[in-house]
């Protein structure tokens, strides 16, 4: 039995290590040997192995990378060797002033330079211990930092097992998000009316510091290393200048920039300062500046340090790349999620290498505030490298004849009503079957948490648009077995199943319906209070903004958002459509005396359960007449249990209140049914 253990260990080992060399081929090297499915491939084979033989998982095995709880808050770490910044030289003077103090330092000693591209992200540590990551940190102030491991481990640059056995290895780095990462991460947001970043540098630091890993997961982080902070090794000396350490951090499958120069004195430093001040835009990630190091690690000790910054190094930085043009007009568009977007469109002019005729404005709060009028002369600059934004107005050059902007009072492109809710700043479109926001309201409507209708996907609905065939939400349970028949992939068995999830949802609760119209803070929490106190949707749609706010769980932001919805006469229109074609728009009868298992309790649900997902639990509760609470508390009637339990556990323990696991509920739920 032992050698059966050890061969299954060393399979998974292998397998493990095989999916970290793709990945370090794919990440590191840009170099990837085999296909993305291959790659799946693998991992799935993993993934299955892990969870039939859970007490082989190991914290550096590749399925780690991603999950794990929110946490509370983040650990302060000191650092081993602190963390400093580097001073700044704004040109080829201060450039020379350095090397002045270096050579002088030295005295008659020779010493070179080692240049790299100053990349603008965000500074961190990585700690290996035996070749294996232990901790990740933030910069913090320098000595002390914020623990983020389980951040770092999402991006899937950072090895979490180094190709070397090293005792100790403490390394810095610098986390960054690439230029299109970045454009489409603030697309997004501004669609769904957020606040943008301002550049990656922030969205990089932004996307770090988020309490849920799942979440920094999905920002395409990067990193490049750049130095060794601390180090133990076993027989094997340390390099003994700074290009050599590079060099041997790549061996040990670091990620570390390529564009990197040895410098025989301060004026082959300066060129290469200049080739990539010109340069800069090409790159698929944003550079601030060069570092200029000494290359000699004890010619860089000899040196040493200030209290902030090392002798040994300064930071050139680039002049920020402006230019001057006029506001030929501002023009709005509809996103996906119904936020108008104002839009600069500018005479054509070069910035950052590039032709620039059009700027993002954001909202009208921006527009304001800078006092951007139509027909303004205005200073211009690329945010991030990658997003044109006006800097400022010249108003100086102003005529007179310059026009203030507004906002349009109603959708161009389907003539709906615009609002501006309150407490945002984005202005929105209220018609649900904007033609702007089609796509996405469909695949919301057919989404598992709103009308659940398998075989609907996004690759469908496309489909659907394109043809003609869906105008609205309401157009799908029009769709007939001969429509479908003529699309794409579509084959007999395959449209009848579509035909049939479509009519099968007409009956789902009342609850899904309203999630699934896509009303804006509507959540499915929200749709379910809104079902369970009308009762039916007509009601709901005549319900006022006082009496929503009395509702408990319903707060103004959700009150004036139904309200506006509702008032809108296509969206009306378009559920007396619904209504028409049977959908179902009344709720349950709320379960009464001894045939509900559960009336009058409170349950509260923590960790992963095993076969039910949170949504699907809570609505097997609430049908049962009991209610799901976010908090543990003396009259919590129930804890229901799963697998990694949170300190909500820890309460009902110390509380005394019954711990149930998903069986127990389950028996509970359906013994009087």
């Amino acid at each position: 039995m032992g050698s059966e253990t050890e061969q299954l260990r060393q399979t998974i080992d292998q397998l493990r290590r095989e999916i970290e060399l793709h990945n370090y081929r794919y990440y590191v090297l840009d170099a990837p040997t085999i296909t993305d499915a291959q790659f799946d491939r693998l991992m799935a084979e993993l993934q299955q192995l892990e969870s039939e033989y859970p007490h082989l998982i190991t914290p550096d095995s590749p399925t780690r990378r991603v999950g794990g709880k929110p946490r509370e808050g983040f650990a302060t770490v000191q650092h081993t060797v602190p963390l400093l910044s580097l001073a700044n030289a704004f040109g080829d003077g201060e450039l020379k002033d350095f090397d002045r103090r270096v050579g002088s330092a030295l005295g008659n000693e020779l010493y070179d330079y080692v240049v790299e591209l100053k990349i603008d992200g965000l500074a961190v540590s990585l700690t290996y211990r035996d070749g294996q990551m232990v901790r990740g940190a933030t910069r913090g102030n320098g000595v002390t930092g914020e623990d983020i491991t389980a951040n770092l481990k999402t991006i899937r640059s950072i090895p979490l097992r180094l190709n070397k056995p090293v005792d100790l290895l403490e390394v810095r780095g610098e986390v960054y998000m690439p230029k299109e990462s970045f454009a489409e991460l603030n697309r997004r947001r501004e669609e769904r009316g957020e606040p943008t970043f301002a550049n990656p540098r922030n969205a990089a630091a932004g996307s770090l510091r988020q309490l849920d890993p799942a979440v920094t997961a999905g920002r395409n982080l990067n990193i490049f290393v750049y130095g060794i902070g601390a180090a133990e090794l076993s027989g094997e000396p340390l390099p003994d200048t700074h290009l050599a350490g590079l060099q041997w951090l790549e061996s040990l499958g670091l990620r570390v920039n390529t564009y990197r120069q040895l410098c025989r004195d301060i004026d082959e430093v300066i060129g290469y300062c200049r080739l990539w001040q010109d340069k800069k835009a090409d790159l698929p990630y944003q550079i601030d500046g060069i570092v200029v190091k000494v290359n000699s690690l004890a010619q860089q000790q000899a040196l040493g340090a200030t209290m902030k910054s090392p002798r040994w190094a300064i930071a050139f930085k680039f002049p920020p790349e402006q230019a001057k043009t006029t506001v030929r007009d501002i023009i709005v568009s509809v996103g996906r999620t119904g936020a108008i977007t104002p839009t600069a469109l500018l005479d054509p002019v070069t910035v950052a290498g590039s032709t620039v005729s059009r700027a993002t404005l954001h909202n009208l709060d921006i527009i304001r505030e800078k006092d951007i009028r139509i027909g303004d002369r205005v200073v211009i600059h690329k945010a991030g490298d990658v997003i044109p934004e006006v800097v400022e107005v010249l108003k100086e050059h102003r005529t007179g004849a310059e026009r203030i902007f507004n906002m349009p009072a109603v959708c161009p492109a389907c003539g709906a009503e615009v609002v501006r809710p309150s407490g945002e700043s984005a202005h929105r479109c209220t018609g649900a079957a904007c033609p702007a926001r089609l796509l996405e309201g469909l695949i919301h409507f057919a989404s598992r948490g709103a009308m659940n209708i398998d075989g609907l996907g996004p690759a469908v609905l496309t489909q659907l648009v394109e043809a003609g065939l869906v105008k609205d939400v309401s157009d799908l349970y029009g769709l007939t077995l001969e429509q479908l028949l003529k699309l794409e992939r579509f084959a007999d068995k395959s449209a009848e199943n579509l035909v049939r999830a479509i009519a099968a949802s007409k009956a789902n609760p009342l609850h899904r319906l309203i999630f699934a119209l896509g009303i804006r803070h509507v959540g499915e929490r929200a749709a379910r209070v809104l079902a369970e106190h009308y009762g039916d949707l007509p009601s709901l749609m005549d319900a006022r903004l006082e009496e929503l706010t009395t509702i408990m769980e319903i707060g103004p932001k959700i009150a004036e958002s139904v309200v506006n919805f509702m008032r809108e006469p296509q969206n009306r229109a378009l559920i007396e459509r619904l209504i028409a074609h049977g959908v179902n728009v009344v709720a349950e009868a709320a379960p009464t005396g001894q045939s509900s298992p559960l009336a009058g309790k409170t349950l509260v649900l923590t960790g992963t359960l095993a076969s039910l997902k949170r949504e699907e639990a809570r609505e097997l509760i609430e049908k049962a007449g009991g209610k799901v609470a976010s908090s543990v508390s003396k009259k919590t009637d129930y804890v229901v249990v799963g697998e990694e339990p949170g300190s909500k556990y820890e309460k009902a323990v110390k509380l005394g209140v019954p711990v149930i696991g998903e069986e127990e509920l389950l028996t509970m739920v359906t013994s009087q049914q």
